[in-house]
């Protein structure tokens, strides 16, 4: 038993290692292909035109109206109101 126990520990411990180095050359391929990180554009004399982007459509110009009075009326009287409210209780 301790000796087929000690064989399967080798055997995942090679088949570990194989993985690992497997993995291994195939990151170091991958990297081998990866083109440098400078990149260059060469455009010599062509000549680049282009328009202005505006949305479809028509600019709506609104005029403002005069000022209006605000329909929001401070109560003055508030306080006294509310306790008065309160006595009623």
């Amino acid at each position: 038993m301790k000796n087929a126990l000690s064989s399967f520990t080798l055997q995942a411990l090679v088949i570990t290692a194989l993985i690992a180095i497997a993995s291994l050359s195939l990151s170091v391929a991958r990297a081998q292909d990866i083109p440098g990180s400078e990149t260059t554009y060469d455009f010599e004399d062509d000549l680049v035109t282009g328009d202005l982007v505006r949305p479809d459509g028509e600019q709506l110009i609104v005029r403002r109206r005069g000022r209006r009075a605000s329909l929001i009326q401070i109560r003055e009287h508030f306080i006294p109101e509310m306790l008065k409210s309160v006595e009623d209780l």
